[in-house]
């Protein structure tokens, strides 16, 4: 990879805190009005993300027509627009007004979890909002351990690193991240770990999602097996009706051992859940990138 310009990660720096800045300052109904301005800006200047969103969904979801499609699109930068707006303010978030912003449901898988004593692996995804969904869990019941991919610039990197662990989360780097997850998962600790990006074909296996064959990381799924740890997928999804987000808990995926089957357990049942919730979901990845040997690229 091309060495990025000092000058080039300065520029997107002050962008990007710019963008933070102003959302943190602005009330809040104003602040989602300029967010969601933000994200109209994204659409246009960075025309690729729209297109592969559009390629995704012909791929998962053909029963849509051309303007389904696009009404899905739009959906999802109205989503982003609301994390932007959510993560802007997460230094004004405590215990006491968490709840204006999300409640929790399906407490009890987690806390059943815990009472086993071995530790909690949340399967969650680029689905609702992810950064609110590990930032309320510490407010809601404890700090708890979220694997992160350093950001290709480093100014910005480190802006995002400080607001994640406000609530008093701890950030596990991907690169050196399964023995301080087995650790944490032996102190009966939770665990947060994003499974929906696609993998390359040595650190993964395809599985069947949205009809189409994936490559899917089987890291997830063979610490869970070392570990015993309960699996509990976990996403914080924006509901409409009551104008704040649900961090909902589904109940356990029981493991089986095989990385492969319950590589493909946990994809089938992300691929419910999006299916519930298609706006929400970051379609912007290329996640069908990595094909099987002998067929062509998708994109």
């Amino acid at each position: 990879m091309r060495a990025r310009s000092p000058v080039h990660n300065r520029i997107e720096y002050g962008l990007a805190l710019a963008v933070v800045k102003s959302l943190e300052r602005t009330p809040l109904r104003a602040a989602h009005w300029l967010a969601r301005a933000y994200a109209r800006l994204l659409d246009r200047a960075i025309p690729r993300l729209r297109r592969v969103a559009l390629r995704n969904l012909s791929l998962a979801m053909p029963e849509l027509d051309e303007r389904g499609r696009a009404a899905v699109v739009d959906g999802v930068f109205r989503s982003i627009a609301r994390l932007l707006v959510t993560f802007a303010k997460f230094p004004s978030m405590n215990r006491d007004n968490i709840a204006r912003w999300v409640r929790w449901e399906g407490a009890e898988h987690f806390e059943n979890a815990m009472r086993a004593g071995r530790g909690v692996l949340f399967a969650t995804a680029h689905l609702g909002n992810w950064e609110l969904s590990a930032y309320a869990h510490a407010l809601l019941a404890a700090p708890m351990n979220v694997v992160v991919r350093p950001l290709d610039n480093p100014l910005i990197d480190r802006l995002v690193e400080s607001r994640r662990m406000l609530s008093g989360n701890c950030l596990v780097f991907k690169k050196d991240s399964a023995r301080i997850i087995l650790k944490a998962l032996a102190g009966n600790e939770a665990v947060g770990i994003l499974i929906d990006q696609n993998a390359a074909p040595e650190s993964g296996v395809f599985v069947d999602f949205f009809g189409v064959q994936a490559c899917a990381g089987t890291g997830f799924a063979k610490l869970a097996a070392h570990s015993g740890a309960a699996v509990i997928p976990g996403f914080a999804l924006w509901s409409e009706e009551e104008r704040r987000y649900i961090l909902r808990f589904y109940p356990p995926v029981e493991m089986t051992g095989d990385a492969a089957r319950d590589t493909q357990a946990l994809a089938s049942k992300l691929e419910e859940v999006i299916r519930a919730y298609p706006d929400q979901w970051l379609w912007i990845h290329r996640r069908w990138k990595t094909r099987p040997p002998g067929e062509g690229s998708l994109y």
